[in-house]
């Protein structure tokens, strides 16, 4: 089978699960399984992978609320911007400056330079990224290539699933962080209860936009490989409710508010002792 990207060279990959596309297309996409990493990969990778965000009910590019769904995306992702901020004071107290790489429409960088912050993004889509400069003053560029100066902490919000490269990304954003920095990188983990219960219905595999599928070994494995290390994880816990929601309609076509929030509820509870949170955030430094 032809591996598309290099992070693959030398691994074994058996498939694991077949899963549709319930944003875009309606296309089929299996799932292969590294037994060695622990880790998901989507294939085919489609050469015109860009038609496959083309949509206005892909959330991190559009920030409308057009349906209750949208609403709640909308308001639990303005409130986890409190919790992102403390969570980049825990782990890097004096920070002053922060790339964030895969900014979208730009909300989170705002929130971060009233903070007294200094902040540059980096969005490929043209349309969010016009949004996120205009809020900016014109902060957000193209690609990493583009942008100049180190970083107290470079940022990845649900954003490495999506690179086609991760080992070249990783290596460009190394030698963007400042003495002491630190990656922060928050992807979901195909290792959770709500991943489990779901199966190939579970909303956060949304291939084939993601490409990779991590657990928390992956990401270890992955550091390892670029000489950095995992010094803590977090959860975000709401994750786990507004994937479960999409999840239920994907399964039933039907929203079922109640039962998501109780898959979502179990899933975070049974996370309390294995530690496999629907996504999680990882706090990365060079060795």
């Amino acid at each position: 089978m032809p591996q598309p990207v290099s992070l693959l060279s030398g691994h074994k990959i058996q498939k694991y699960m077949r899963v549709k596309d319930h944003l875009v297309s309606g296309d089929d996409f299996d799932l292969y399984l590294d037994t060695g990493w622990d880790m998901l990969l989507t294939l085919p990778v489609p050469d015109n992978l860009e038609v496959y965000y083309q949509s206005a009910d892909y959330k991190p590019h559009y920030h409308q609320n057009k349906s209750l769904i949208d609403y709640l995306y909308n308001l639990v992702r303005r409130q986890n911007y409190h919790y992102k901020y403390r969570l980049l004071k825990e782990f890097k107290p004096d920070l002053n400056s922060v790339l964030d790489y895969g900014t979208a429409t730009g909300e989170f960088l705002s929130f971060l330079s009233k903070k007294t912050i200094m902040v540059s993004g980096v969005e490929p889509n043209k349309q969010a990224r016009d949004i996120a400069n205009e809020m900016l003053e014109n902060k957000i560029s193209v690609s990493i290539d583009e942008v100049n100066g180190k970083f107290d902490a470079i940022t990845l919000w649900h954003v490495l699933e999506h690179v086609k490269e991760p080992d070249i990304l990783i290596e460009k954003l190394k030698n963007r962080l400042n003495n002491q920095g630190i990656l922060v990188v928050a992807v979901p983990n195909f290792k959770s209860f709500d991943a489990r219960h779901y199966g190939a219905s579970w909303a956060a595999y949304d291939v084939p936009r993601h490409l990779w599928h991590f657990s928390p070994l992956a990401i270890q494995k992955l550091c390892n490989k670029h000489n950095m290390k995992v010094m803590g994880q977090k959860p975000l816990y709401f994750d786990s409710f507004y994937v479960s929601l999409l999840s239920e309609q994907y399964k039933t076509g039907k929203k079922n508010f109640f039962k998501a929030f109780f898959t979502g509820l179990k899933s975070n509870w049974h996370a309390r002792t294995t530690g496999q949170y629907s996504s999680l955030v990882y706090f990365i430094k060079l060795i």
